[in-house]
């Protein structure tokens, strides 16, 4: 019999991440209802997603708008309680899609971006949430504003661009210890009044919940590992 993590059917290891969740939040003085799991589906097919709508998970992440595009409007005709969230790099020639599809977006990070989504927001008359992405280990291959532009772009989304701006997002290098970007993060929303943060995935959602997470992005420790888009 194989009892490793992978071999266990997605419903048990959502509970288990619920359970090291809730845990996390006790410890940290925290009402776990005020924590969001945003199970990662990018690359899996609605085979895999269904048995964790079924086990009562409500929140999905995906990485690509044309992926997303493919398998959601089935599945969420089926199931219009759950919510969609892009947490990969968004194209401004995709924002139409994504305020269309989407019930939140993590990864506005520059003024083409806002523009476009200001625009289709205003069009469509829906009002995705809205996270900025911060690039805290101002990683050139990744995307997200430098931590020192945080502060003028997101008055730009307010002034400018007329958005409303819900929280930040990270992702903190890998090999890096998460906590100093989690906690950047988490200074950066609080001195520009954002209630929200999306941060920790699987192998740091505990951590991220102790700096303030209100929205953690878990994909392998449920799904298991990544298949191919």
């Amino acid at each position: 019999m194989n009892d490793s993590p992978s071999a266990r059917p997605p419903a048990a290891r959502l509970a288990e991440v619920r359970h090291k969740m809730a845990q996390a939040c006790a410890e940290a003085g925290r009402d776990a209802a005020a924590v969001t799991l945003v199970a990662v589906s990018k690359t899996f097919g609605p085979g895999a997603i269904a048995p964790v709508i079924a086990a009562g998970q409500r929140a999905f992440g995906e990485n690509r708008v044309q992926e997303a595009k493919a398998k959601w409007p089935d599945l969420k005709a089926r199931h219009p309680e759950v919510a969609l969230h892009l947490i990969g790099p968004l194209q401004s020639n995709k924002a139409k899609e994504a305020v269309a599809l989407f019930d939140a977006i993590h990864s506005v990070d520059r003024p083409s971006l806002a523009a476009a989504l200001a625009k289709e927001i205003d069009k469509q008359g829906r009002a995705p949430l809205l996270f900025v992405e911060i690039n805290t280990g101002a990683e050139p291959q990744k995307a997200g504003l430098l931590p020192e532009a945080a502060d003028a772009f997101l008055r730009d989304c307010r002034a400018v661009y007329g958005l409303t701006i819900a929280g930040l997002m990270c992702i903190p290098p890998l090999g890096e210890p998460p906590a100093p970007h989690f906690a950047l993060t988490a200074k950066i929303a609080a001195r520009n009044g954002l209630a929200l943060l999306s941060m920790g995935m699987s192998a740091d959602y505990e951590i991220a919940i102790r700096f303030g997470a209100t929205h953690v992005r878990v994909g392998s420790a449920i799904f298991g590992a990544r298949g191919q888009p």
